[in-house]
C-alpha cells in the first residue's frame, strides 16, 4: 500500500507540537500537548501517543504513515534516544524512538530538536539552496543546526553542534541547566532574557522602568520584549545586552565553518529588530577581517514551529 504520509514531532521543553505532512511538505492536520507538565517520560508518551493516533483519524489510515520523525532536545540520531536533556524533566537516557514505536506500531526516528529546524529551513525554508549555514533556536534553550556542504554535522557520537554551551562567561557565570557555568543558553535564551531583566531590577534600583510593576519571580522574556516596545529603557538595554553576547558568540561560530547564513529560529525571535540590531552590530565589530560582510543574519522563514515539524518529518520518510 501507497505510504504518502509522515509524522513530524517537535518536542520542547515547555511544548511538544505533532503534525501530519505529505510528500509536498504540507501540514495537513497539526496537534499540540504540554511538555512539561509531565514529570514522568511515560505519562507523556501515552499522551503524545493519543494525539497522534487523533490525528491519523479521519485523513489516513496508520497502514499510510511512513514513518515519525521527532526533533527532541538532546536528541541522538544514532541511537534513538534523548540523553541528559538539561531542559526536560525527566533525566539520564531514555530510549523515545523505541518506546514511541512500542505505542503506536509506527517507526520512529529522532534527531536534536536544533538539527529538525535546520532541515526544515533547508527544504522549505531561508536555507534553501544553501549548502552551508547554522540554525540558531532561542526557545526555551538555545539550540543549533550546523550544515556544511549540504550535509548535518552530527560528530562521532551524535551530539556534535551543542552551541548554546559553548561557555561565554568563564568568570562568575550564570549556573546552566546542564550543570555547568557561564552557557551561552543561560544568558541568550528567553529564560535567560528573564534571568537578565531580574538582574538589571536588583542593580538598577534607583532606575524607573515598568518592568517594576511586575513581581520580579514572575517577569518573562515577553514582558521584556512589550516594555521595549513601549520605549522603556531598561528593558531595551536588556535586548542590547542580550543581542550583543549573541553577536559575539556568532563570531566564534563563523570561524570555524565560514557559513553563508545564520538563520534565527524560535520565541525570542519575536522581538525583531529589538534582538536583531545588537547581534548583527556585535557579530560584524567581532568577525575576523576575513569574515565581514560575508555572513548573512537572517529570521527563519517558516512561522512559528512549522521548521521543526516539517524538519522531523523528514526523518519520517528515511526509516525502514
Amino acid at each position: 500500500m501507497d505510504k504518502p504520509y509522515v509524522i513530524g514531532i517537535d518536542v520542547g521543553g515547555t511544548n511538544t507540537v505533532v503534525g501530519l505532512v505529505d510528500k509536498r511538505g504540507q501540514i495537513l492536520r497539526q496537534g499540540s500537548l504540554v511538555t512539561s507538565k509531565h514529570a514522568e517520560v511515560e505519562d507523556y508518551l501515552d499522551e503524545l501517543a493519543a494525539v497522534i493516533e487523533d490525528l491519523i483519524k479521519n485523513v489516513a489510515t496508520k497502514d499510510q504513515i511512513k514513518g515519525i520523525g521527532a526533533g527532541t532536545p538532546n536528541g541522538n540520531y544514532f541511537t534513538g534516544s534523548i540523553e541528559f536533556a538539561p531542559n526536560l524533566r525527566w533525566k539520564g537516557v531514555i530510549p523515545f524512538a523505541q518506546m514511541l514505536e512500542d505505542r503506536v506500531g509506527i517507526p520512529v526516528a529522532l534527531t536534536n530538536d536544533a538539527n529538525a529546524a535546520a532541515i526544515g529551513e533547508m527544504t522549505y525554508g531561508a536555507a534553501r539552496g544553501m549548502k552551508d549555514f547554522i540554525v540558531i533556536t532561542l526557545g526555551t534553550g538555545v539550540g543549533s543546526g550546523i550544515v556544511v556542504n549540504g550535509q548535518l554535522v552530527y560528530g562521532s557520537d551524535g551530539f556534535a553542534g551543542e552551541l548554546g554551551h559553548v561557555i561565554v562567561r568563564r568568570e562568575n557565570g550564570r549556573m546552566c541547566g546542564c550543570g555547568r557555568t557561564g552557557c551561552l543558553e543561560a544568558y541568550t535564551s528567553a529564560t535567560g532574557v528573564a534571568r537578565t531583566a531580574r538582574e538589571y531590577l536588583e542593580l538598577r534600583k534607583d532606575v524607573d522602568t515598568q518592568l517594576r510593576n511586575i513581581p520580579i519571580d514572575e517577569i518573562t522574556s515577553k514582558d521584556v520584549f512589550d516594555a521595549a516596545v513601549a520605549g522603556d529603557e531598561i528593558a531595551k538595554e536588556i535586548f542590547n545586552y542580550t543581542g550583543d553576547m549573541l553577536g559575539e558568540a556568532f563570531a566564534d561560530f563563523v570561524a570555524f565553518s565560514s557559513p553563508e547564513a545564520i538563520i534565527l529560529f524560535g520565541g525570542l525571535t519575536k522581538a525583531g529588530e529589538l534582538i536583531m540590531n545588537p547581534i548583527k552590530e556585535s557579530m560584524e565589530r567581532n568577525l575576523l577581517a576575513i569574515y565581514k560582510g560575508k555572513v548573512n543574519l537572517i529570521f527563519s522563514e517558516l512561522k512559528e514551529s512549522d521548521a521543526a515539524v516539517l524538519g522531523a518529518s523528514a526523518l519520517g520518510w528515511e526509516v525502514k
